[in-house]
């Protein structure tokens, strides 16, 4: 056999080929591999990062060996690539059976933590203690909801007599009185952003979102006067200049400290001495270790991700499928810039990762469900063919 004829042998024939009909070569060819590439960076510098961070976190809070949460993020990571890839194969019906389904569990063992646990951590009634483990379940309810409410408010527009809008609403009204209960501010806040923005991107009347943020605006004037710790943030933030900041000035000062290519890893100094620096101020060590450079680098692949996946949103069809996507992606994006803008001292503390590169494993593997469901949203959909591609050469998949 000649080399050119050998490239025709489907006994060599690569696994990935665009003749591949399989689950597995479908995927492949019609998933945004840009996107997953992205995220997939992502998920290794969360990686390297807890590298950097577990020593000293490891040290202060005498838990395990140095490398105790570096080896748990590792296994944390596998898990967001596993939940991430079997998500992203699913079809829109699928996601939305996904999403029935994280949200109900979700919501339930919400509404249980409080009888479940004995005592909150850190004051709050947001974890469930399993096996050892702590689990986070308002981290799977976020993106299921984004999913549900792009769902009722797709229906509501079917005109089929489905009150939609009600029922997204209902829903959403559900999440953040659980989470208003825990208390959980911040997830509230990012929570609103990303109904929000479903909201907007459904083409809803103007007037009912000027509705909808006035409601918003006057709930959180309402939670800075009900909940102590909230007023006593922005007093704190507010009082910076008097050297109230805490962990948030020694933030700053790392990311100052590591100037334009860092200090090296395993050199800095915030790790020792902030008590979050593995999970809501990772961003901060990685400024410092690794310095503005680096602090770059990260900050575009997140906006690469953002803003690549509400392109390929708005170019979808199917009003479900955009509303969803967009939203999800979104919700990726607002929590990013939550998570820097409390490192920078632009904002008062939320107690928010950063999504796949902080420790954590509720944060990793939501945040693995969130983009497969994503990318299984805006992947390319095969268009029904006359002929079968392997009989037709004209033929080809969209």
């Amino acid at each position: 056999m000649t080399a050119y004829d050998h490239r025709y042998d489907p006994a060599h024939a690569h696994p990935f080929a665009r003749t591949d009909r399989s689950p597995l070569g479908v995927w492949w060819w019609t998933t945004d591999r840009m996107l997953l590439g992205a995220v997939t960076v992502l998920i290794a510098l969360g990686v390297m990062l807890s590298f950097a961070a577990s020593p000293s976190a490891a040290a202060r809070l005498r838990i395990g060996p140095p490398f105790y949460f570096a080896i748990r993020q590792c296994a944390f990571g596998v898990g967001a690539v596993g939940i991430l890839v079997g998500a992203s194969v699913l079809s829109p019906r699928g996601i939305r059976r996904l999403a029935v389904a994280a949200y109900i569990v979700s919501i339930a063992i919400m509404a249980a933590l409080p009888f479940l646990n004995h005592g909150g951590l850190k004051g709050a009634d947001r974890w469930l203690s399993l096996a050892g483990m702590t689990v986070q379940p308002s981290e799977f309810m976020k993106p299921a909801l984004v999913v549900l409410a792009a769902w009722m408010f797709s229906e509501s527009q079917k005109g089929e007599g489905v009150p939609g809008v009600s029922i997204a609403f209902v829903l959403y009204l559900i999440a953040v009185v659980l989470l208003l209960r825990q208390p959980d501010i911040g997830q509230t806040l990012l929570l609103t952003i990303a109904f929000a923005a479903a909201f907007f991107v459904a083409g809803v009347p103007v007037l009912w979102m000027v509705g909808l943020l006035g409601t918003a605006g006057l709930g959180f004037v309402v939670i800075y006067f009900t909940y102590g710790h909230v007023s006593a943030r922005v007093h704190t933030f507010l009082a910076t200049n008097a050297g109230l900041g805490g962990q948030v000035d020694k933030a700053s000062a790392a990311i100052r400290h590591g100037g334009l290519f860092g200090v090296g890893p395993g050199e800095g100094v915030l790790k020792r001495g902030v008590p979050e620096a593995h999970t809501d101020f990772i961003y901060s060590v990685a400024a410092e270790e690794y310095g503005f450079v680096f602090s770059l680098f990260l900050i575009g692949l997140f906006a690469f991700v953002v803003l690549r996946g509400l392109y390929r949103a708005m170019k979808l069809d199917d009003v479900f499928e955009q509303v969803a996507a967009a939203g999800l992606f979104v919700l990726l994006g607002q929590q990013v810039l939550i998570n820097m803008a409390v490192n920078l001292n632009i904002i008062p503390t939320k107690g928010m990762t950063l999504p796949f590169i902080s420790y954590g494993g509720s944060s990793m593997l939501a945040m693995g469900l969130t983009m497969g469901m994503a990318l299984a949203l805006v992947r390319r959909r095969p268009r029904p063919l006359a002929t079968d591609y392997f009989t037709d050469q004209t033929a080809r998949v969209a």
